[in-house]
């Protein structure tokens, strides 16, 4: 497996994880739902390493941009 999909892989298994939490599966087919999915996934943008990000083909600060956008925005 090449990292691109690793890291893809650990996204969805902390969106999974997160849905399980709150006894959910990730709900994009709502408004709130898609709201909660970009928030949830900028902020595991903004976790991942050098490495994780090279490999999704991002720099440090397009990752920062993209991670601080508020959830409201596409």
């Amino acid at each position: 497996m090449n990292g691109m999909s690793d890291v893809r892989l650990a996204l969805h298994s902390l969106e999974l994880q997160a849905g399980q939490a709150r006894g959910m599966a990730v709900p994009t087919d709502s408004r709130w739902g898609l709201f909660w999915h970009r928030r949830h996934t900028r902020k595991a943008l903004l976790d991942l390493s050098p490495e994780q990000l090279r490999d999704i083909g991002l720099t440090a600060e397009q990752a920062r941009q993209e991670g601080l956008k508020p959830f409201w925005r596409s």
